[in-house]
């Protein structure tokens, strides 16, 4: 009884900085004006914001087979979000004619 009660303050404290870490990447989304500062906020607190949750809900459920589907989808989206987020970064690169006006080139 009392180990069901650690996992669940245990669990629900994991899933609490989780939700602050999705807190964190909206507001440095909203707070940053170029398109590649913002893509650095969303992409880091995606990967770490669900990440984070997911360890939270495996918690909560014990460990079982759904709780390694869980690791599972956690090791999917560790891998897959930093990728697709450097690619959409790199095409941004590569097309915005005016993203020598934002960064500072020393000569």
């Amino acid at each position: 009884m009392i180990l069901e009660w650690i996992r669940f303050i245990v669990g629900a404290v994991v899933l609490c900085i989780g939700l602050v870490t999705f807190a964190l990447e909206v507001f440095g989304v909203y707070r940053f004006h170029f398109v590649l500062n913002r893509m650095h906020a969303a992409a880091m607190g995606d990967t770490l914001g669900i990440g984070i949750s997911l360890i939270g809900l495996i918690i909560f459920s014990g460990f079982n087979f759904t709780s390694l589907k869980m690791f599972l989808v956690v090791v999917l989206l560790w891998f897959a979000s930093p990728v697709s987020s450097h690619l959409i970064a790199r095409l941004e690169v590569t097309t915005d004619e005016e993203l020598e006006d934002f960064c500072e080139v020393e000569k």
